[in-house]
């Protein structure tokens, strides 16, 4: 079959197939690369909308990038359930199956350690929210001077900044607590509301390396947590492919 080899993740070999209805991006089912110890999980994809111009260009169409988005994490989900995935970029294509097993040689140390270093591991998303604030049941009144006015202004504004302060002791406190019960830990940037869609503003974006074994206590830990304090949403993803622990692997780009 023609077409470039597009890489969704690199594993150590595993006995389990693949499910056999799964489908990678475009459409084409994924299959296994072999090459020393590891393990390239691959599939076809047309040049035409995958060779370095034209998937510059299809990068900036958001619905096109969504559903190359979800076809790559429906692979990385089902390899999550079968082995320990390590997870490469977005759109990482190579030209054949010899550039595949090229960047797998030339990594290969790098590779090895880090799965070495993810192995039986998950990933835990934890995000923290300030609520929006509820408006009043009956408007305030109208201000009688322009004075009145500023000082109602004064007043919203502290306290949306105390309502902020609040939120962030209670995030950086959370984020202690779930490091010492994780291997690893990445603060993230804040989430824009305008791309994400959540509601409220987003004061704690994390992720935490856990021992699948210990993922039931470290998800109660944060369940705890989330009727600690109001106007605070705690929000827990999870289990997913270590993405954020990857390291300079998850950052391969396109080969020749």
């Amino acid at each position: 079959m023609t077409g470039l080899r597009y890489v969704y993740a690199v594993c150590r070999p595993f006995g389990t197939p693949l499910q056999a209805q799964l489908t990678g991006v475009a459409g084409a089912p994924p299959r296994l690369l072999g090459h020393h110890g590891l393990v390239a999980v691959v599939s076809h994809v047309p040049e035409a909308d995958f060779a370095e111009e034209p998937l510059r260009a299809h990068l900036e169409d958001l619905d096109w990038l969504t559903a190359v988005a979800r076809a790559h994490q429906g692979v990385i989900d089902a390899l999550t359930t079968v082995t320990t995935p390590l997870p490469l970029r977005l759109g990482t294509v190579f030209r054949d199956d010899s550039g595949v097993r090229t960047m797998m040689e030339t990594r290969e140390e790098g590779l090895l350690g880090t799965l070495d270093r993810l192995e039986g591991r998950v990933e835990w998303g934890v995000k923290v929210y300030v609520e929006d604030e509820t408006p009043p049941a009956e408007p305030a009144p109208k201000p009688a001077s322009g004075r009145d006015y500023l000082r109602q202004r004064r007043m919203q504004t502290k306290s949306r900044e105390d309502r902020w302060g609040k939120a962030e002791t209670f995030a950086a406190r959370l984020h202690e607590s779930l490091r010492e019960h994780a291997e690893d830990s990445r603060l993230h940037a804040p989430q824009n509301p305008t791309l994400s869609g959540a509601s409220g503003r987003n004061v704690l974006n994390a992720a935490y390396l856990v021992p699948r074994a210990q993922s039931e206590a470290f998800v109660e830990r944060v369940e705890r947590t989330k009727d600690g304090m109001p106007g605070i949403r705690v929000e827990l993803t999870g289990p997913w492919a270590a993405y954020s622990f990857a390291g300079e692997e998850s950052t391969v780009g396109e080969g020749s």
